[in-house]
């Protein structure tokens, strides 16, 4: 024991970082667990889509929906979805699949959605880069 507390106080800064390193890798195994929703893959998510009629929230901006967004995708920018909540309140019972340019965004929304009582909420994994790169289409209206 003597020797651990000699070696802490000798390398603090090596200690507090892999303590650091250790709550960020924890965080990024088990965070989505502890708040309420999964990520799910493109592939996934397509399955979702076609099986159980699941909802796609995209919550880019504007400039980058126009770009192309996946089909029947309800478009509520991260900014504004505390205060749209009500446009898709009727979809509560449904499976929401939420995705961003990344994926970064969309975990902001799944736990605002969480917050606001809705059960069956999935972040798009890698956002719509991803599902581009999985080859699926895009809509550009």
């Amino acid at each position: 024991m003597d020797q651990l507390i000699t070696f802490t106080s000798n390398h603090t800064i090596l200690v507090l970082s892999i303590i650091i390193v250790s709550f960020m890798l924890l965080n990024n195994l088990f965070g989505e667990k502890l708040r309420g929703y999964t990520s799910i893959s493109p592939v996934e998510s397509t399955q979702m889509i076609n099986r159980e009629d699941a909802l796609v929230l995209d919550v880019r901006e504007m400039n980058e929906y126009s770009e192309g967004h996946i089909l029947d995708s309800v478009h509520i920018p991260l900014t504004n979805l505390k205060n749209r909540l009500s446009e898709i309140d009727k979809h509560k019972p449904k499976k929401i699949i939420v995705a961003c340019r990344s994926g970064h965004r969309s975990s902001h929304a799944c736990a605002s959605l969480r917050k606001n009582g809705f059960e069956q909420v999935y972040n798009l994994r890698g956002g719509v880069m991803a599902w581009q790169n999985a080859n699926l289409p895009l809509i550009k209206k």
